[in-house]
């Protein structure tokens, strides 16, 4: 379709963001504003291709900033990248706190110790990561 109109409900459903996002988006330039006035505002299939042009770039893991430059410029990156974007690894990770201002990050593909050892662990952290110097006590 050649006159495609959305409204701003639309475009985010379409785009995978929140109206609110759409709407900042228009106020820092990255997406041209809406098309008429009021009540009457709609947004077009430009509108859509730049804002998932805009979102393939936030995933391949470019700042808001360098997006509105790469687009200003007509750089390479200007054309679609829809193509180009690939999104980033995700993994699952636990994190534990073992000590005030301590923490353990565990990868979600290890188990872990039973909690009688966690608990065991924190001890050992508590004793010896208070936050004071333990290298006159190491050389003892």
């Amino acid at each position: 379709m050649a006159d495609e109109r959305y409204a701003v409900g639309e475009l985010a459903d379409l785009g995978g963001v929140s109206r609110r996002t759409v709407r900042y988006y228009v106020h820092e330039g990255l997406i041209p504003p809406p098309l008429g006035v009021g009540r009457g505002d709609h947004y077009g299939r430009e509108h859509l291709d730049r804002l998932l042009q805009v979102k393939a770039l936030q995933e391949a893991g470019r700042s808001l900033d360098e997006i509105r430059q790469l687009l200003d410029g007509g750089g390479p990156a200007a054309r679609p990248v829809v193509a180009e974007a690939r999104p980033l690894p995700r993994e699952v990770w636990r994190r534990l706190t073992v000590a005030p201002g301590v923490e353990l990050h565990v990868s979600g593909d290890v188990r872990l110790p039973s909690p009688a050892r966690l608990q065991e662990l924190a001890a050992w952290c508590r004793l010896h990561l208070n936050g004071r110097d333990n290298t006159e006590e190491d050389d003892a």
